[in-house]
């Protein structure tokens, strides 16, 4: 077995009479910072029915992809637990105190056990479920091992949902959902309890795998477009049966293909200049009942302002053919992926002053009329999109609408706005701003207890305002369960703070 690298000798080490090949590729001088590893572990030769057609071919070509980069590979093909585990402890002792990037890419069986996810060695024999621990290797060990070495950046690939063999053994189908630790990227090849397909010999690599490679082909190939892209495209090739997860808390972009310095930020211009092209784009496609039309623009703007609205568009007109799975101690509501209006619905909330506490009003807002992407509230006096992105408010219009949810919710999941409002006052001003779901939160107000996404707000418009908000949201309603809000002048003084809390809910969801 024999990975390329241009203009780098690779060392084979081969202990035989094992099933697994152990391939290292040594780092070339580097400092520290400049390191990055990558643990590739491809499991195909299980006994029997268990056998998979393609993780060793997505093995040999992961390897190959990711030596291009210039990651240290360390790569195990068809592997015992006792070999993968020797591997962890290697790459866990390489990286120790480096400061480096590690990588985990992972093709094989795997699978949940009690919300611990584990990767299936060939030589397991799991007969019972008390077998998995014994038997299969623990995701966590890995994360640990990165924890431990103090890597500055962690990637976690798993292309490891199919079809578990070994009944009686898992908890639950496919991989558990798992939040991503701190300064980790956790990418999945299908959705958590869900399977993923494999393949077959023709096309020599696993789905997933396939437009992984030719993703990260690509110049500049930064890590959330990079994996956003490749969602779309497994999305569209199983016609919504397998669709890749991802949980991210990287706080740092990190592209593959651009060494370790990745390229400058574009300053506001740029970024005004992108978003002009989005929004042509945009609203050539915004009313079409077209699902490749999203796909499209999806593929051209992964992480855009309008990202969001496209890929709500998108689960509107190809709704995946996936089951959702809840994490630990969630309630069933956190996964609601159902209409968050409804005609009839009625909301009341009530308004503090955040600096004194004192009850400012209590309003009462009923969705009045629904039609295509507009939900009028109090006959129009508020108008918002499906997403709660704001169309019309009490101080102007806004386009493309401005804010709202997520198209689905998950920790470290961030996203970006930006809009023009032309102002009640005649004057037109432009708004931007960053949202990001932080936390998950059981939150008590007037109206009850709820299981809520936290997200947090930062916004700027023209004017000089600075907006900061945290907002606690139930997917299955459209309006904030709670909502705290600061609002400060061009000079950094507060202009208004405010608590909104709901009150009633009069909303069935059942």
């Amino acid at each position: 077995m024999k990975a390329r690298r241009p203009a780098t000798r690779l060392r084979v080490l081969r202990a035989l009479p094992l099933l697994a090949a152990l391939l290292l590729v040594p780092a070339q001088a580097q400092a520290p910072g400049d390191l990055r590893l990558a643990l590739v572990i491809g499991n195909a030769a299980y006994p029997g029915p268990a056998a998979l057609v393609n993780p060793a071919n997505d093995a040999r070509a992961m390897s190959e992809s990711l030596s291009s980069m210039g990651f240290t590979i360390v790569t195990l093909q068809d592997a015992s637990r006792a070999q993968m585990a020797d591997a962890i402890a290697k790459v866990r002792e390489t990286l120790r105190g480096k400061q480096a990037v590690g990588m985990l890419y992972y093709a094989g069986h795997g699978l949940q056990l009690d919300w611990r996810n584990y990767m299936v060695p060939v030589d397991a024999q799991l007969r019972q479920a008390s077998d998995v621990a014994q038997q299969a290797v623990d995701l966590s060990s890995v994360i640990d091992a990165f924890k431990a070495a103090g890597n500055r950046l962690n990637i976690v690939v798993l292309d490891a949902c199919r079809d578990n063999p070994f009944a009686g053994t898992a908890s639950g189908k496919g991989l558990a959902p798992l939040d991503a630790p701190p300064g980790t990227f956790l990418a999945y090849a299908t959705a958590p309890g869900n399977v993923a397909e494999d393949g077959d010999a023709k096309g020599g690599n696993g789905l997933y795998t396939q437009f992984l490679l030719q993703e990260l082909a690509k110049p500049t190939a930064k890590i959330e477009d990079v994996f956003k892209r490749v969602r779309l495209q497994v999305r569209k090739q199983s016609q919504g049966r397998q669709i890749p997860w991802e949980s991210t808390s990287l706080e740092d972009d990190f592209y593959f293909n651009t060494g370790q310095k990745p390229p400058p930020k574009p300053d506001e211009s740029a970024k005004l200049a992108l978003f002009n092209a989005q929004k042509a784009a945009w609203d050539r496609i915004k009313d079409s009942a077209n699902p490749d039309d999203f796909f499209t623009f999806l593929q051209s703007y992964p992480q855009g302002d309008l990202a969001e609205s496209a890929q709500f568009k998108l689960d509107r007109l190809a709704k995946p053919k996936i089951q959702a799975a809840l994490g630990q101690g969630q309630d069933a509501s956190l996964g609601w992926t159902g209409e968050r209006y409804r005609l009839g619905d009625t909301y009341t909330t009530v308004l503090k002053d955040g600096l004194t506490g004192v009850v400012i009003e209590q309003v009462n807002s009923v969705v009045t009329a629904m039609r295509g992407d507009v939900v009028e509230i109090n006959g129009g006096r508020m108008i918002v999109t499906p997403q709660s992105g704001i169309i019309r408010n009490n101080f102007g219009s806004f386009d493309p609408p401005y804010g709202g949810a997520p198209a689905e919710f998950q920790i470290g999941k961030a996203w970006e706005a930006r809009s023009t409002q032309k102002a009640n006052d005649g004057n037109s001003y432009q708004f931007r701003g960053s949202f990001k779901i932080v936390a998950r939160e059981t939150v008590t107000v007037p109206a009850g207890t709820f299981q809520t996404w936290v997200i947090d707000y930062q916004g700027f418009s023209s004017g000089g305002a600075a907006f900061r908000s945290r907002n606690w949201s139930d997917p299955r309603y459209g309006m904030a369960i709670k909502r705290e809000e600061t609002v400060r002048n061009r000079d950094g003084r507060i202009v208004r703070s405010e608590v909104r809390e709901m009150v009633a809910i009069k909303a069935d969801r059942s």
